[in-house]
């Protein structure tokens, strides 16, 4: 008896099912399809395939791209936007030929068709990944360092995807990721981030002087920077103590010369008072006038 119940639910569990899915086509919805995605390289051409199984002139099909706001890319049987003027229908599907980084993102396929239990809605979904080679990356190289001192090199490219490793020369010669692994001769102070692009000297050498390149690697291709000259010196302490001297015997003559000055009375100021003879008639009022300008003397 409890096989026979057993054996009972699951027909109705059966039954259950296959009316559900028959009101889901009736009513316009497809089951769900595995996730595509699609990887090209930029320039070059790609195939958004939309998963359907044929098509019949009552078809309807739609192409969208979805994001923040939703674009249509086929629409009323014409292609929309930039697209139509580098891409083209094969059946249900859309071959561009000049992909570029910008097309990169989720695309939807909606095709609609009638059918004996109502409209038929089939829709695919799919992501499309550009790939995109690295573009000369920017080095940063310093042109001089003391000797003894951390200096840090670096390298980086904005444009590269996926993101690209990072490998840098010097005097045109590679060096190794992990400098111990050298010869004895070599200098094995640095560290090297081939993510991040940095070459780290934790103290730098004379040695290490020379022209120092960066390449930027992805799976697509791979640029690298004009060389730069990094010059590196000894701290020289007795220029430096010479400098110093010369710029307190600087300060002391100019010191000596404004004393020398104001003894002398250079910076002193002195007021003349120009005394005029007045026209002939005219002394009485030259008196009067000097009486209340000037001091009696």
């Amino acid at each position: 008896m409890a096989r026979r119940s057993r054996h009972r639910l699951l027909l109705l569990l059966l039954r259950y099912l296959v009316v559900a899915l028959d009101y889901h086509k009736a009513y316009g919805f497809s089951a769900s399809k595995d996730h595509q995605v699609v990887t090209a390289i930029e320039y070059q051409e790609v195939i958004l395939a939309c998963k359907y199984p044929k098509k019949t002139s009552s078809s309807r099909l739609e192409w969208k791209k979805l994001g923040h706001s939703v674009s249509f890319v086929y629409y009323q049987q014409a292609l929309q936007g930039d697209f139509k003027d580098r891409a083209e229908m094969i059946d249900f599907s859309i071959r561009i030929k000049n992909v570029t980084r910008n097309d990169a993102g989720k695309y939807r396929c909606e095709v609609s068709a009638p059918s004996e239990q109502g409209q038929n809605l089939e829709e695919d979904t799919l992501t499309l990944e550009v790939l995109v080679a690295p573009a000369v990356p920017s080095c940063e190289v310093p042109s001089s360092a003391l000797r003894g001192t951390v200096v840090e090199l670096r390298c980086q490219d904005r444009e590269g995807n996926p993101a690209p490793e990072y490998t840098w020369f010097k005097d045109g010669i590679r060096l190794l990721e992990n400098p111990k692994l050298g010869s004895a001769s070599a200098n094995s102070s640095y560290t090297m981030n081939t993510k991040s692009g940095t070459l780290q000297f934790n103290t730098v050498s004379k040695l290490d002087s020379g022209e120092y390149s960066c390449e930027a690697r992805n799976s697509v291709g791979h640029r690298r920077c004009p060389g730069k000259r990094m010059q590196v010196d000894d701290l020289n302490i007795s220029g430096i103590i010479a400098a110093v001297v010369v710029v307190a015997l600087v300060i002391s003559v100019c010191g000596l010369g404004v004393c020398y000055a104001q003894r002398k009375g250079y910076f002193s100021i002195q007021c003349n008072v120009i005394r005029l003879s007045p026209p002939a008639g005219h002394q009485w009022k030259y008196r009067q006038i000097r009486r209340n300008l000037l001091p009696e003397e």
